[in-house]
């Protein structure tokens, strides 16, 4: 359970709202096969940057700067 770290209401919405939005961003890139990895993948970081985020935004702007990194590599 990635988000099981976040009890706060307001910590786990923002954190749903970044997995949809970096997901919607990445996963045309992503193919079907992989799906469910990559997004698994990135509610993994989603929940690792969250307690760091200023906001939903800062969020995701993490979060797909770091996977696009790692696709790169």
């Amino acid at each position: 359970m990635p988000f099981s770290s976040l009890s706060d209401p307001a910590d786990l919405a923002r954190a749903h709202a970044a997995l949809e939005a970096v997901w919607n961003e990445v996963k045309t890139s992503v193919p079907k096969s992989e799906h469910e990895r990559e997004r698994k993948r990135i509610a993994y970081l989603v929940a690792g940057f969250a307690p760091l985020a200023l906001d939903e935004e800062d969020l995701k702007r993490n979060v797909l700067l770091h996977y696009n990194q790692s696709v790169l590599s």
